[in-house]
């Protein structure tokens, strides 16, 4: 009895280190948010009432764990719901993470799983009437629809001469998992301008905030633009080439000599039946028993292939075959020579940017709430364990702790649920196949072609049988920039600058902006027993 009692007493005091520790964890670190939801969310976060906004939030556990977190309910519908901190974060001191937990249930062939990063309410919002029109600082997340496909980084900063808020995009993005499982995204701020995305605590990316290839636009503006005022002269000739003016057509050049001739020692192969039609009626036919002459008119068979014809050399009227024409030269031009003339392409001439400035660091808004405010066409999206921090150790304890064990039981019963199906082994290749595209997908020199790749890869999840072509085909896609690369092509004549975009009611690129296809009526079935005519 006293050995039980003993080792109760060692079981009690471990469990209270335990809870001692993580708390001096999150004390320690000063943890700005986590958000758990094992509780109700009623009362901590509050539904936007903003007209539109009807979809129904749901406090659920994810499927096949007791584990819960914020559900989205109905499919087809808008979203919109904040939690606002007890005091603004500051981005602008130390490391700062930004992670949590999604789940797309039922997949996500149309939608956002982001969340959004509010400025203060001076900014002109409300929690209530929370939309996509609310001043956010960051907005961070999964967003795939039609050919977008992507784990959005938006950076909202003020220029500091305009005064404007302008959307900063971080190019090339990491793609979305294409599962139905649970996946954690984080995203660190660091102080020395350095942005790192991570997609279940590996790294998919990393940026700098001040980098012209990291973001579109730059968040520092070119030195130089090009002069928009600056003309190009009259008397300047672009044309590298030109018809020599000296060249003489030819005497014996006939421009009206057909490309093809009749071939005069072609001869009617023996046997060819002269007096056959090419096609006869199909004597299989009948007339259906519901056809009514007047309605339908005079009911007429259906023709088919004359059997004759295929047994002998040909029927019909026999002609002799064309062959090209000797003769043809078809249109004269003068060659081309080097033109004299020529000054290369035109393009005007730099100035200073009068909207140029130099930064040592963004100028990050502070973070005074985080709010979900998506457009969906899928229910069952989950998300969960929200964090806000600035200690790499608490993120990566916490995916250790909440994301690691659920992902582990929902692999499992993944690769179960294959093998009982019989194509554990296709399907393992397959999901490698898709997991090295969608990584092809994120090569730099392909990102001009990576929405059709992108579309590629989708149309073969939905259709495994074609993975092997959709591979190819991206295959082709690749050596093809490849060898535009090395032997190099046009260059357009002037580079424009990218126009800053200005504070919008809806962000480029989001799921948001896709409406909803209209489907078209069946067309009425068309009777086809009588041949057209």
């Amino acid at each position: 009895m006293r050995e039980a009692k003993r080792v109760s007493l060692r079981f009690a005091i471990v469990l209270l280190l335990a809870f001692i520790s993580f708390n001096q964890l999150f004390a320690e670190d000063d943890t700005i948010l986590y958000e758990s939801f094992d509780k109700s969310f009623d009362g901590r976060w509050i539904v936007s009432e903003k007209e539109g906004y009807n979809g129904e939030w749901k406090h659920e556990k994810s499927e096949g764990h007791d584990d819960y977190g914020l559900l989205v309910s109905e499919p087809a519908r808008k979203y919109a719901i904040v939690k606002e901190l007890d005091e603004p974060a500051s981005l602008k001191d130390g490391t700062i993470l930004l992670q949590f937990e999604t789940r797309l249930q039922k997949g996500l062939e149309c939608g956002g799983a982001y969340l959004k990063y509010l400025r203060p309410q001076e900014a002109g919002w409300v929690p209530k009437g929370f939309d996509n029109e609310s001043p956010y600082s960051i907005m961070f997340g999964p967003d795939k629809c039609g050919t977008t496909n992507k784990v959005h980084f938006i950076l909202k900063h003020k220029n500091p001469k305009s005064g404007e808020y302008v959307e900063h995009h971080l190019k090339f993005p990491p793609s979305v998992p294409h599962d139905k499982l649970t996946h954690v995204y984080t995203a660190i701020l660091k102080p020395d301008n350095e942005l790192q995305i991570l997609v279940d605590g590996e790294e998919k990316k990393k940026a700098n905030f001040l980098s012209s290839e990291d973001f579109e636009p730059p968040l520092i503006p070119a030195k130089t633009i090009p002069d928009p005022d600056d003309v190009k002269p009259e008397d300047w000739d672009e044309r590298a080439k030109i018809p020599d003016p000296e060249a003489v057509k030819p005497d014996d050049w006939d421009e009206d000599a057909p490309m093809e001739i009749e071939d005069e020692d072609a001869v009617k192969p023996e046997g060819w039946l002269d007096d056959e039609p090419e096609e006869i009626d199909d004597p299989e036919a009948t007339k259906p028993e519901d056809w009514d002459e007047e309605e339908d008119g005079e009911w007429e068979a259906p023709k088919t292939d004359n059997p004759k014809c295929q047994e002998g050399p040909g029927c019909g009227e026999w002609k002799r075959p064309m062959k090209r024409n000797p003769a043809y030269k078809g249109k004269w031009h003068a060659p081309l020579i080097d033109n004299p003339n020529y000054k290369g392409i035109w393009k005007p001439q730099e100035i200073p940017n009068p909207d140029y400035f130099e930064l040592d660091q963004p100028e990050f808004e502070p973070i005074a709430a985080v709010g979900i405010e998506i457009w969906t066409m899928q229910d069952g999206i989950l998300f969960d364990n929200i964090l806000i921090a600035q200690d790499e150790k608490v993120a990566s304890s916490i995916r250790d702790t909440t994301w690691k064990p659920k992902f582990d039981v929902e692999k499992e019963k993944e690769k179960a649920t294959e093998a009982a199906a019989g194509t554990d082994a296709l399907g393992g290749f397959q999901k490698k196949v898709f997991e090295i595209l969608y990584q092809v997908a994120e090569i730099s020199f392909l990102s001009e072609h990576k929405d059709k790749i992108i579309e590629l890869i989708e149309k073969a999840e939905k259709q495994p049988i074609i993975t092997i072509g959709v591979l190819v085909s991206v295959v082709v896609v690749i050596l093809t920039v490849f060898l535009k690369l090395i032997f190099g092509g046009k260059k357009a004549a002037v580079e424009k600058k990218p126009e800053p975009v200005a504070e919008t009611s809806n962000t480029e690129g989001s799921s948001e902006e896709k409406a909803e296809e209209n489907e078209e009526p069946a067309p009425a079935r068309k009777r086809q027993s009588r041949r057209e005519t």
